[in-house]
């Protein structure tokens, strides 16, 4: 198992450090309230995004989650 892991690390390195290279903290309350600063990090990202689908996506999960779990 330990050599499997280190092999798949190994492959996908380079991706890893694209990954390290792009993340970017998208903090959405499940309500759908944003940050201050979500524009700024979107503004890193590559595509469009739509904050009031990212809203509405986010607070559907919320409510998936708490009916789950209640």
């Amino acid at each position: 198992m330990i050599k499997k892991e280190d092999v798949k690390i190994l492959k996908h390195k380079e991706l890893i450090i694209e990954i390290q290279r792009i993340w970017i903290p998208v903090i959405i309350g499940a309500t759908g309230t944003i940050s201050e600063s979500l524009r700024q990090y979107l503004s890193n990202v590559r595509g469009k995004h739509e904050i009031k689908e990212l809203q509405k996506k986010t607070a559907v999960l919320g409510t998936e989650q708490i009916l789950r779990e209640g």
